[in-house]
């Protein structure tokens, strides 16, 4: 599978294939915009290896478990959240599923309580920044391993727990995100089901997308910040073990530490 650094290595060696060719001075005439065919050529795989965490483009990114049995795992996204997340954590208790939950650092500050719930009843909490910055992908890799390591810090001081596991922003992956991951010793997860719920606005059509993209090992990724979320929860716990699926948490089912 093509990565960063065997598309920086095609780019830098058409360039160099290139200018051979004009001072060999077999095509003398050959205008030095040729030089920019190769990064041209391969911008789209860059645009979409920043966009898809699955492609592991920047960076080695686990999203699902590699399995035959038919086991999935809940993840929840930026939390936690006042209304929504207490919910969501009765109908994980109701049905006896553990569950991880990326929580957003300035999102624990005022809900401390709640990330001490989450980890007293046995989930499991990963960073998912400290700023959710819409701009995060734009950041410098210091900044970008400063906003991470204060979430790091929140969390420490609610639950005496630093986590291990980082999801990403939206998804997104770049050179700098992947040298502050590695710097910091995270383990880079996404996901390999999207549920898009937090565009969601039809119940039944939200679970039938989840449901019919379930798979051995998948990593199911929704938002405890969505009451639509909510809602179909104790549903789509049904729907799934009605499939024959076990329910389990996602660091047991990738084999990947939670906690430094």
């Amino acid at each position: 599978m093509l990565n960063s650094r065997t598309a920086n290595i095609i780019i830098i060696a058409g360039i160099a294939v290139l200018l051979g060719i004009r001072l060999s001075g077999l095509y003398p005439s050959l205008s030095l915009w040729w030089l920019v065919v190769p990064p041209l050529l391969l911008l789209p795989f860059y645009i979409r290896g920043a966009m898809n965490i699955r492609s592991g483009f920047f960076i080695k990114t686990v999203c699902a478990a590699p399995t035959t049995e038919n086991v999935v795992a809940l993840s929840f996204d930026d939390g936690p959240e006042a209304t929504h997340t207490p919910l969501i954590l009765d109908i994980l208790d109701a049905h006896q599923v553990k569950a991880a939950f990326f929580c957003i650092g300035k999102n624990i500050e005022g809900n401390a309580h709640l990330l001490q719930r989450i980890h007293a009843e046995g989930h499991m909490i990963g960073n998912h920044t400290y700023s959710h910055d819409f701009w995060f992908d734009m950041h410098t890799s210091s900044s970008m391993g400063k906003d991470m390591e204060k979430m790091d810090t929140v969390t420490i001081n609610a639950t005496g727990l630093q986590p291990r596991l980082f999801r990403p922003p939206y998804g997104v992956t770049n050179p700098n995100l992947a040298r502050a991951i590695k710097r910091n010793n995270y383990v880079p997860v996404g996901w390999s089901i999207r549920s898009m719920d937090t565009m969601a606005t039809d119940e039944n059509k939200l679970l039938q997308k989840i449901m019919s993209e379930l798979h051995p090992g998948a990593v199911i990724l929704l938002h405890d910040t969505c009451s639509i979320t909510a809602s179909i929860l104790p549903r789509l716990i049904s729907a799934i073990k009605a499939e024959g699926y076990r329910l389990e948490r996602m660091d047991k089912m990738l084999k990947v530490p939670a906690y430094v």
